[in-house]
């Protein structure tokens, strides 16, 4: 039998992603992140959990035909079974892009932050590796 995965996963918002991202664009943490930036990771965590939504949909529907044992609905399993594949694969895109998005905006905001308004520099940390 197929794992059964209802209500295995949602997401309240950025605050469900570990980060402080309200402390960063307030500037807690050394980095400021402007609205833009919380919008595009907003639209982000909507897609994913869009996907994870209908995933969750798609698993009942697997589960169910896989119980049903009746010919067509497991021959339909296939469908679904590469739909929800194709869905991971989107998340994990999202996820990635949001990695890499993320990075971006950090470095640009640590970045401006290297001057100081006293007109002497910063002098900046260097990452090993």
């Amino acid at each position: 039998m197929l794992p059964d995965f209802q209500g295995g996963y949602r997401f309240s918002g950025l605050e469900s992603t570990g980060v402080n991202l309200k402390g960063l664009m307030e500037g807690n943490g050394g980095a400021q992140l402007d609205g833009k930036v919380l919008q595009t990771f907003q639209k982000s965590f909507v897609q994913v959990q869009n996907i994870l939504d209908q995933n969750r949909l798609l698993i009942n529907e697997i589960n169910q035909n896989h119980e049903s044992k009746i010919p067509d609905n497991l021959s339909r399993n296939v469908g679904l079974i590469r739909e929800l594949n194709n869905n991971i694969k989107k998340v994990v895109d999202l996820y990635s892009d949001l990695s890499s998005n993320f990075s971006k905006s950090i470095d640009v905001n640590s970045s401006e932050g290297d001057s100081r308004s006293d007109g002497k520099g910063v002098q900046k940390r260097t990452r090993p590796g």
